[in-house]
């Protein structure tokens, strides 16, 4: 059986001639091109092999292509709000978006919102799914990467507000990329920073495994498969590799690029925005606001050993390799079917609003509760009867005078978050 073809997908800031490109890895040479609309940077996913979504610049909708139709925009999903990142669940199942403070998490079969997450105190920069899609991480402008289990998001008590596995806040400065490896739970986490560090973790227990310093701001991180190397993109425009094979016990460091197995890959003169490494790891491919692509040869041990360099049309926002899709190259079969709206609503407020709307929602863990007794029941009534017929008149009143004073207050904390922010990267800059 040969091995599948990788191409390189890429978007740019300008979209002068078209929204999505995919390109052939080994020559640069243009393939495919997706025309309608601007798709911003991390707002790229591609969906169960069959549709190419791009998260709109600035405005509030996604861009959905069917794979197989290059030259058509097949529809427009309309969101809650301007989506600052975007991804899909390797399964196919889900479609993640950041909105300002928010994750929304969707069902892509009904297009049903199962979960909106309020943990971020600022915007959520970057999001990415475990290869077995049991595990959500999400990094944000405010320093934080949260990592949540799916099975405790999709939940079915809505009233219930789902909790993060694990709160990763090493980072002192907002998180500007991640990388989540293979193995599901088991992964390693790569998360990088606007305070020049890139930190390691491992993803079932949120344990920090290493937190590597650098002289400038990292604007993107990736791991090679067998991740032997870690590729840091700074915002100097140089690309720096980290061994990850070193002999050396400590859990901080300082890069060193004479270091056995660390190099600086030089080329690009402006900040480097994504990086993608090749299936078989000997091959790096970057991109840069300097309007250029760039595959490197990771085993000549060249700094400037580059394959090709590619000119965009803008700014290239996002670029990765991946395997192509059988029916990517040579239209297979019937057109798809468009997918469904997006709803803007919980799941349970859209079945409380009738009883005929057709629509069928699982929940996980119905198994595990049992069912309560007529004389558990009744006790239960009576007493939460008995403890409103006890409640004071003015119990009610303090109760909302309690509520407006956490409001200003979550308010307040609100603010002052956001000028110790903008501070920071006053300070910084």
């Amino acid at each position: 059986m040969s091995a599948p073809m990788e191409v390189i997908v890429s978007t740019d800031s300008s979209s002068l001639l078209w929204n999505c490109t995919v390109s052939d890895l080994h020559s640069g040479a243009n393939l495919v091109s997706y025309r309608g609309g601007n798709t911003s940077a991390r707002g790229l996913a591609v969906l169960d092999d069959r549709w190419l979504l791009g998260a709109q610049l600035g405005k509030n909708f996604i861009n959905v292509w069917e794979i197989q139709r290059k030259d058509q925009l097949l529809q427009r999903m309309v969101c809650p709000g301007v989506v600052t990142c975007l991804t899909a669940a390797p399964n196919g199942l889900f479609l993640a978006a950041g909105i300002a403070e928010a994750l929304y998490l969707w069902e892509v079969s009904t297009g049903g919102l199962l979960a909106v997450l309020n943990r971020h105190y600022q915007d959520v920069s970057c999001v990415k799914f475990t290869d077995d899609s049991s595990h959500l991480i999400t990094g944000g402008k405010d320093n934080l990467a949260l990592v949540w289990r799916l099975a405790s998001v999709v939940q079915l008590d809505q009233g219930c507000s789902p909790e993060p596995l694990h709160v990763l806040s090493r980072h002192s400065l907002p998180v500007t990329d991640l990388h989540c490896g293979l193995m599901g739970p088991q992964a390693r986490l790569a998360t990088a920073s606007l305070d020049q560090t890139v930190k390691l973790w491992e993803l079932g227990s949120g344990e920090l495994l290493l937190s590597i310093l650098f002289d400038v701001s990292i604007m993107s991180v990736t791991l090679d498969p067998c991740e032997y190397f870690l590729f840091c993109g700074g915002s100097d425009g140089n690309i720096f590799q980290v061994s990850l094979c070193s002999q050396s016990l400590s859990r901080d460091k300082t890069f060193q690029s004479e270091s056995d197995g660390n190099q600086v890959f030089k080329g690009h003169r402006n900040l480097v925005s994504c990086l993608s490494v090749s299936m078989d790891g000997t091959l790096l491919l970057s991109g840069s606001h300097d309007e250029t692509m760039r595959l490197w040869d990771v085993q000549s041990r060249q700094n400037t050993c580059v394959k090709w360099c590619v000119s965009a049309t803008g700014q290239v926002t996002t670029c990765s390799i991946m395997a192509a899709p059988a029916n990517m190259l040579v239209p297979l079969g019937a057109s798809a079917t468009p997918l469904p709206r997006l709803s803007r609503h919980l799941a349970s407020s859209q079945h409380a609003e009738g009883p005929d709307s057709g629509d069928v929602c699982l929940r996980l863990g119905l198994h595990t509760q049992e069912e309560e007794s007529y004389l558990q029941k009744a006790e239960k009534l009576f007493s939460t009867m008995t403890a409103i017929t006890d409640k004071r008149v003015g119990d009610e009143d303090g109760s909302r005078v309690r509520l407006a004073e956490l409001e200003e207050e979550v308010r307040t904390l609100k603010k002052v978050n956001k000028d110790l922010y903008s501070f920071s990267a006053h300070l910084l800059t």
